[in-house]
């Protein structure tokens, strides 16, 4: 199985984002089939990895035509690679991601993009209880100095039914609960950057753990589960 990024992933990503049209694609159709065949290699070999210490329960890379039906772009292609990693549902919540584009714009991703409705009132009702221990995680010196803080989205003051003076407000106003890293070029074609990314992936377990154990019990810490 293939542990790396073809450099030629690069050059056709760059070549392609010049030249996104059909007729340009269809000439080279052939390059792209072989670099994605190593490209999904790579992310497969990515899930086995994960599954070393974690359990996934599906791969999905995603296909590089693009959906224009409600889009002003109306380019036919994507000019990048992309696939999530889920992890077993539902004792176990988050996943995964892995998006590959040149000129030094790929990046890893993890957490909870769009969780329901009922998770996210869970979530914010755990945090407006004790966001001790959520702190305690994310402001960890190892944590931050690979993940960062959260990014995505949030109400403006408040969610409804919270108080905007709440002392946890900066965790209970957020829609998502997301970690990013950028990576350079170079980094995506190292001979390394299977272990690198399967690093990386590992050290967001600690907030893993704490998110699937609030979002599998009720707020007195029940399991929602029959044991």
């Amino acid at each position: 199985m293939n542990e790396t990024i073809p450099r030629e992933t690069f050059s056709f990503l760059s070549r392609l984002q010049e030249n996104n049209t059909r007729e340009w694609f269809t000439e080279n159709k052939k390059e792209f089939k072989e670099i994605e065949k190593e490209v999904k290699q790579f992310y497969n070999q990515l899930g086995e990895h994960l599954n070393k210490h974690d359990q996934i329960d599906k791969v999905k890379i995603f296909r590089i035509y693009r959906d224009v039906r409600f889009s002003k772009d109306k380019t036919p292609y994507k000019t990048h690679f992309g696939g999530s990693f889920h992890r077993v549902k539902p004792r176990l919540r988050g996943g995964y991601y892995l998006h590959i584009q040149p000129n030094n714009e790929s990046f890893i991703a993890t957490g909870f993009w769009e969780p329901n409705k009922d998770d996210l009132l869970r979530i914010r009702k755990e945090f407006e209880m004790d966001d001790t221990e959520i702190r305690k995680i994310i402001n960890k010196k190892a944590f931050k100095d690979t993940w960062g803080p959260f990014v995505g989205d949030e109400v403006k003051t408040a969610p409804k039914g919270f108080s905007k003076e709440h002392a946890a407000i900066d965790l209970i106003k957020k829609k998502q609960f997301i970690f990013t890293k950028k990576l350079t070029d170079k980094e995506v074609t190292s001979p390394d950057f299977m272990t690198q990314i399967d690093t990386y992936f590992k050290a967001i377990r600690p907030f893993f753990n704490y998110m699937s154990e609030v979002l599998t019990t009720d707020l007195n810490g029940v399991s929602l589960f029959e044991e």
